[in-house]
């Protein structure tokens, strides 16, 4: 019998599938920061994680739980400021990877994460952009983290926190950014990517056990199904790295698979 697995694993570990040695990794809280520690301890172990507080490069023996945990500076190169950090996640010659999550995100990889309803008088609000926007605006690439459904992936954005493609083709270049856009979202049934030229979000790659059309009617807009392959099951390898080294009292990754 294949080894039990939960969506959570799965998402960490087809995140950390994503990443290639050299990849500079800016990590954001939750299971984005789960994502960049699967990477960097098992898929990428030269890839080079650093945060926006200032810890670049840090060990990650233990998983931190948000960007001010004292543990993202243990065993760091450098410890250093939000100036740098950012400085870093803008550097033209850099392979920077950003990780993040977001509430709404449309066809184009535009996200929200400020509120919902309208701006002034909102049905919930969020914290807002963060270092979200200057990640979306600057880094090399971006891979989001959702749960996947209808109230989250969007025909309309309640409020546009950071820019993915805009309303797509070369609308992103146009406006301005020199470099960047969303590369994938891993969400809890499968891996959406962008196409290359109308930049409109496909499905990629579905989870075992994950039909097109559990994807299509949980998803708010139209998007193209058939391009997608079936994603490799976590290996037993993967599976006992994440488990026993990256999160083993099961902060981020929640309760065990049964």
């Amino acid at each position: 019998m294949p080894p039990a697995y939960t969506n959570k694993e799965m998402m960490a570990l087809a995140a950390g599938r994503l990443v290639d040695n050299g990849d500079i990794l800016f990590a954001g809280t939750g299971l984005s920061m789960l994502a960049a520690t699967v990477a960097k301890r098992i898929h990428a172990p030269a890839a080079t994680v650093f945060f926006e507080t200032g810890g670049i490069d840090p060990a990650l023996a233990e998983l931190p739980l948000a960007v001010a945990d004292p543990r993202v500076m243990s065993g760091s190169c450098l410890n250093s400021g939000l100036l740098d950090a950012f400085s870093l996640l803008a550097h033209r010659r850099l392979r920077t990877i950003s990780f993040l999550g977001a509430a709404q995100i449309d066809a184009y990889g535009n996200i929200n994460t400020t509120c919902l309803g309208d701006y002034h008088r909102p049905r919930v609000r969020f914290p807002g952009s963060g270092g979200a926007c200057d990640a979306m605006s600057q880094a090399f690439a971006v891979i989001l983290f959702m749960q996947h459904d209808k109230q989250r992936f969007v025909e309309k954005l309640d409020y546009l926190t950071s820019p993915g493609w805009l309303s797509g083709g070369d609308s992103r270049e146009k406006a301005g950014f020199q470099r960047g856009g969303p590369r994938a979202v891993v969400t809890n049934l499968g891996v959406m990517k962008f196409d290359e030229t109308t930049r409109r979000m496909y499905l990629h790659q579905l989870y075992p056990g994950v039909s097109a059309q559990e994807v299509a009617d949980n998803t708010g807009f139209e998007m193209d199904l058939t391009r997608a392959s079936q994603a490799e099951p976590p290996s037993e390898a993967e599976l006992k790295a994440l488990r026993e080294d990256v999160d083993p009292q099961r902060l981020i990754l929640g309760p065990a698979a049964e």
